[in-house]
Parts: C-alpha cells; structure tokens; sequence
C-alpha cells in the first residue's frame, strides 16, 4: 500500500551538496520539511560546484548545514545529540567505480567506516527510520535485468563491494535494533548539477574543448541512464513508505546504447565528438538494466524522463552554469 505523507519531518541528508543529495535536499525543502545537511566538500572533483549547489539549499529557512565528515565519529555523535532527527537519508559516498580500483582503501573509510559512524549515532540517538543510497553497482555481472532477487555476492569492483557491505549492515542493525531500514539502489543517474567525474559530464566537457573522448568497449555498452528528476521522485516515496526492511532498484528500467547517449549530447551542444575507441576497463559491466517492478509496486515509481529530454536538460544547464 502506497501512503501519503502527513506532518513535515527533521531530515538529516548526509552528502547534501553532492549531485543526488542537494537534489533530494531541495525536494524535501520545497514540500515543506526541515533539513538539516553533512557535508565535507572534499576535493575528489572541484569544491566549486559543491559549494554552487549548497548556495541553492541556503536561501531556504528550513535548511541547515554541517560542514563534517561523516569518517569523523566524534563530530556525527554530536550532531545527533544536538539536533532533533526524526530520519536520516545517507547519501554520503566516496563515488566512483574506476577510481575505486586505485584508490580503495578510500572507500572502505568512507562507504563503511562512516556508514557504521551514521548507524550507530541514529540507534544511540532513537532514530529509527534510515533511507540510504546503495547502487547498481552490487550486481556485478549478474544477468540482465537486475532484480533485487538477485544474489549479490560478487561485485566486480571495490566501490560496488563496499555498497553491498553497507547493506549487510543495514541488514544487521535492523535485526538488531529493530530500525527501519530502505536500501536504494540508483542506477547511473544524470542530469542537471551532475558530477564532473561521470561519463556523460566528461564528454560535455571534452567535446566543448575539441579534445577526444574515451569510449570504452569501442561504445558496445549499454546502461540503464536515470534522470535526476525521477531519482528524487523515488527517493522521496521512500521517505514516504517507510519499511523495516527493503532494497529497491530506482532506474529508468529502459537500457540506453552509449552510443545514442554521446549522439544526443553532440546534437545538443552543436558538435561532433572526436572518439578515442579503448577496450572495456577492469571493473567495468557490459550493461545494466534495472527491474523496477517491486519500487513501481510499493512505492508508486515510475521514471518519466526520456534520455532525449534528460539530455537536452542536461546540456541547457552546462551551458548556462559555465557560460558557453
């Protein structure tokens, strides 16, 4: 059953000047609920943007911003103590599948230490309902479409590794503590106030520059492209369904040749590519593909954003964002 919200709510939005959370954060804003952001603005791409998409969330009364690390759990333990959550939405996250390969160990910090550090102030602090980002990334090279059936057992890279141990944890507090627990699994989200490091950023910002870009597999992938607009819109029917215990895929449940996918940001910014044609990367999956059914049946999702509208907003912002 599909409930309807009632009385606004404190939110705590860990990751609220990334991509997905100052989307989310907004949304919440927008609808009338008091949010109170985590954030560390770290360096992995330019500090800039983060702190763009945070001036957004400041010219709202109801939002609230500390500038933490959640790896800190001395400085979450306060935040907690000092301020009335009524849910937690997790977003913080070191991203990134490739660069997960060199960099590990960061994402074992990140992803799972400051995962713990989040769970364990909520338990300590009686806060019983937590959303949280997992990814597509869990499936590995499972068959596709992905369904939450699925086993999950062998990620094929350290970032999708570190998500599923964040869900085995959720898993056990659950059981231990009896704290709702609703495990979103976003697959390759794009949109307006994107990150730098993702694809189709890169190739926005290569093509405007006349520089070549990487296309892996020599473009013989696919992937299951979300539009920001529907993430939220999935996110938010969480907030609004809470269950003791669920794993939703949240995409678009259609799957996009990459192909297509730089033709139409050529088309929208007026230029031809120049392609630098590479094998498929270590790490990496032919293709991805997301089942929707059970998010479509318990929370009401149903993605509306075609990838030819996504794109043409996606593009409308980069140019307008970096004056071209």
């Amino acid at each position: 059953m599909i409930i309807l919200r009632t009385m606004p709510k404190t939110i705590l939005v860990t990751g609220s000047a990334g991509f997905i959370g100052m989307h989310v954060a907004r949304a919440l804003l927008e609808r009338g609920d008091n949010v109170i952001g985590i954030d560390n603005f770290n360096s992995y791409y330019a500090t800039e943007l983060k702190e763009d998409r945070n001036n957004i969330l400041n010219k709202y009364r109801n939002y609230k911003l500390h500038r933490a690390d959640i790896r800190d759990k001395n400085i979450i333990e306060q935040i907690f103590k000092n301020e009335r959550i009524d849910i937690v939405c997790h977003l913080a996250a070191q991203a990134g599948a490739r660069y997960s390969i060199e960099h590990p160990g960061e994402y074992m910090q990140s992803n799972i230490e400051g995962t713990v550090n989040i769970f364990e102030a909520a338990r300590t602090h009686k806060v019983a309902d937590i959303i949280f980002a997992s990814s597509s990334s869990v499936y590995g090279n499972n068959p596709v479409p992905w369904s939450e059936s699925q086993a999950v057992d062998m990620p094929i890279n350290p970032y999708g590794a570190s998500k599923r141990a964040t869900e085995l944890l959720a898993f056990t507090y659950h059981h231990l503590y009896k704290m709702n627990m609703t495990m979103l699994r976003y697959f390759t989200v794009y949109g307006p106030w994107g990150r730098p490091d993702m694809a189709y950023f890169k190739f926005a910002d290569k093509i405007v520059k006349g520089e070549a870009i990487d296309v892996y597999n020599n473009g013989q992938m696919k992937r299951d492209f979300t539009f920001i607009d529907d993430i939220v819109a999935g996110t938010l029917a969480a907030f609004d369904n809470p269950k003791p215990y669920e794993i939703y895929n949240l995409g678009n449940h259609h799957s996009e040749e990459l192909g297509k996918f730089i033709a139409l940001i050529e088309k929208n910014l007026g230029i031809e590519a120049k392609k630098n044609y590479l094998p498929l990367q270590p790490g990496d999956f032919l293709e991805n593909f997301a089942d929707t059914a059970k998010a479509k049946k318990d929370l009401g999702f149903e993605p509306k954003t075609s990838i030819e509208e996504g794109i043409k907003k996606f593009v409308e912002w980069y140019k307008e964002y970096y004056k071209i």
